[in-house]
């Protein structure tokens, strides 16, 4: 055939929709069809002048002519010029087909082959499909049990055996009812009975018991199989052990619904059970009410005995309060040691401080961990619905500022929530949000109160005085804000400014060249900690400030937190060249052993006592008794809050060193007070 007319035939081939190709006798394509391109997914131009081999799915797959090995025309000659093949589409897909082959001559020679391809469908033969499927029933992770029409297991697989502890000899001949567990009413029973006999497919999850008697949880399949007739010839059971799938959900459910640590419902669980029971409230007008508690002394006890006896005692807390309550009523633990009880149905509002009562009474008892003898209180806060509230939100937050307030009161007590509580705790939390804006804001300023000595009435120092200058309501008194800023720990950043502002207005003096006294400033007891000697180093460092014009003035309450903790820190600031001054002595736990332990270098005298002088007897031997106490000691006595000249005579007799009030001063601005010092003021005395 000469090459014109070998074109001719490939270009006639391109048009054919058969899967035809045409190759040459070493197997390279020559031709390629319409229908072979969508039976492979090959372009003509892709495939022609390819090997054949590429659209082998098996290297091995040569019989059939296609490969180097066996040449095309040694198969027609042997006479065999159809077969089946299996091949490989573009896509990778594998299929099987009927490959015929014939032979184009020129003359007596065959010069080119062209191959036709039929696609075969895919099919099993019966007997390969009963064997595949009794394979797949074999091989299945899931347990399957049959039986005949009159309900007797006629076949289970491996899986069966493995779930159930079933042998097959010991299920074949018995019913299903052989895994029953019992858990399940009669209606239950009765649907998935009605499936096994011909009613609609069952799905769902059942109990059942396995051999040795343990109970657990499957999913079952349910359906049955009927015969050419339609009649009901086997029921089947497909089933899973989900043991695991349950037990996994629950640990999550722990994770996300409790607390860890006491295994108490948590914030999320307990607002999702209030919240439901707040939606039946609003159609039955149902009553019920929230407790917040709140242990005291939980943090003293956390950080003296360590963590593990802090965890134990929130554990038998929990537990004790637990037991007094009903089943129905809820108690969670809402964080660190804190907790709510939730009493879904109560009769009347009385009824929750009867229960409160009753828990507070749970925790009187000592709780013994390790060696120890632990003795704790709680306050108690309480709101009711539908009085208080009705969403969750606001009933927690209404117990919470009953809470406050019954922390305020005094330990070991509750109080109901009230709109007054209510008011009072807003005020707060504006007076907190105004003061942290103060501090950004520069609203603040120190005022400086003089100190007098009594033998010439020369200003010898000052204490340094904070005070708001607030934009829209003028001065605000110290006690209106300094208690809210010690509750909600603003008073950490208010102190370090105390003493940033102090320095600053020393140096001030210093550059101006006034002849300044010593500044007290007040410490809190929020800020007497392990830092506190280095902040105070680094804010005489940073203004040029020696130690000896900043005295630190303490009150009696920070020397009960601990000798061990406080002494090393008073040690330190003492040997930095700081003065320390005992603040409202008299007031708290005074006692020589604290004057004693302490290097406290100046008593002051508390206005308490003050006020009462010379006519009250009692004040009058208090302050005669802290005189000879601190001059015994050799300390400096001041007394403060000194308004009248029977109240300065007296304590001048008495021998205090300094005086300090309104008798002398107020407490004055900055430059008010410089020119008080520069012109050598003598204040209260007579010249």
């Amino acid at each position: 055939m000469s090459d014109d007319t070998a074109q001719r035939c490939c270009r006639i081939l391109e048009h054919l929709r058969e899967p035809v190709i045409a190759l040459d006798l070493a197997g390279f394509l020559t031709g390629w069809s319409k229908g072979a391109q969508a039976l492979f997914g090959y372009t003509a131009e892709e495939a022609i002048g390819r090997h054949v081999l590429f659209l082998n799915a098996d290297e091995r797959d040569e019989r059939d002519g296609g490969g180097r090995g066996a040449p095309a025309g040694d198969m027609l000659e042997a006479g065999s010029p159809a077969l089946e093949v299996t091949r490989r589409k573009k896509s990778g897909e594998v299929f099987r087909a009927v490959l015929s082959l014939s032979a184009i001559h020129d003359g007596d020679r065959t010069v080119a082959l062209l191959a036709q391809f039929s696609e075969v469908p895919e099919r099993f033969e019966a007997e390969e499909k009963l064997r595949l499927h009794a394979r797949i029933i074999e091989d299945s992770d899931q347990g399957i049990l049959i039986a005949d029409a009159g309900e007797r297991i006629v076949s289970v697989n491996p899986a069966f055996t493995r779930i159930t502890g079933y042998a097959a000899e010991e299920a074949v001949g018995q019913t299903p009812d052989l895994l029953r567990s019992g858990v399940h009413d009669a209606d239950f029973r009765a649907r998935v009975h009605a499936a096994m006999r011909g009613g609609a497919p069952w799905h769902g999850e059942i109990v059942g018991k396995r051999k040795n008697g343990e109970l657990f949880p499957q999913s079952v399949s349910i359906g049955v199989a009927r015969d050419e007739a339609g009649r009901i010839t086997h029921s089947f059971s497909i089933f899973s052990d989900i043991s695991v799938l349950r037990e996994t959900e629950e640990r999550m459910r722990r994770l996300v619904n409790c607390d860890s640590l006491t295994g108490l419902p948590n914030r999320t669980l307990l607002n999702q059970l209030v919240g439901q029971a707040l939606i039946a409230a609003r159609r039955t007008n149902d009553h019920g009410a929230l407790l917040a508690i709140d242990l005291n002394r939980f943090a003293a006890i956390n950080d003296s005995l360590g963590h593990e006896v802090g965890d134990e005692l929130l554990r038998q807390v929990g537990q004790r309060l637990r037991e007094t309550l009903r089943d129905e009523d809820v108690l969670a633990r809402t964080g660190g040691d804190e907790f709510v009880v939730a009493l879904l149905d109560i009769g009347q509002r009385e009824h929750s401080g009867i229960v409160a009562q009753n828990l507070l009474a749970a925790i009187q008892p000592p709780f013994v961990i390790e060696t120890h003898a632990l003795h704790v209180s709680a306050n108690i806060g309480i709101s009711v619905y539908p009085d208080d509230a009705l969403d969750t939100a606001s009933l927690l937050r209404f117990a919470d500022v009953a809470l406050k307030r019954a922390q305020e009161v005094g330990a070991g007590g509750y109080l109901f929530y009230s709109p007054e509580m209510n008011r009072r705790a807003k005020e707060r939390w504006r007076v907190e949000g105004e003061l942290r804006h103060a501090l950004v804001a520069r609203e603040l300023r120190l005022y400086y109160q003089p100190k007098v000595s009594l033998r010439n009435g020369r200003i010898v120092g000052s204490e340094a005085l904070i005070r708001w200058l607030h934009p829209e309501r003028g001065l605000v008194p110290p006690g209106s804000f300094i208690p809210i800023a010690e509750e909600t720990g603003v008073i950490l950043d208010m102190g370090n400014w105390v003493i940033e502002e102090a320095c600053r207005q020393i140096r001030a003096w210093i550059n101006s060249g006034a002849a300044m006294p010593p500044v007290a400033v007040n410490l809190s007891a929020r800020q007497f900690d392990g830092q506190l000697p280095e902040r105070v180093r680094a804010t005489l460092e940073r203004y040029g400030v020696s130690p000896d014009r900043l005295k630190l003035e303490i009150t009696e309450s920070l020397l009960v937190r601990g000798p061990e903790k406080v002494i090393p820190i008073m040690n330190e600031l003492v040997a930095m060249g700081l003065g320390l001054s005992l603040d409202d002595f008299g007031t708290g736990y005074s006692s020589l052993a604290y004057l004693k332990k302490f290097p406290i270098t100046t008593l002051k005298i508390d206005r308490a006592f003050v006020i009462g002088v010379p006519g009250e007897e009692n004040d009058c031997a208090i302050a005669r008794a802290i005189v000879t106490m601190g001059q015994q000691l050799r300390q400096e006595i001041v007394a403060e809050g000194v308004e009248t000249s029977a109240q300065m005579t007296f304590l001048r007799d008495l021998g205090c060193d300094q005086l300090q009030g309104y008798l002398f001063s107020p407490p004055v601005p900055a430059a008010e007070f410089e020119s008080m010092v520069r012109e050598k003021r003598r204040l209260g005395l007579d010249p």
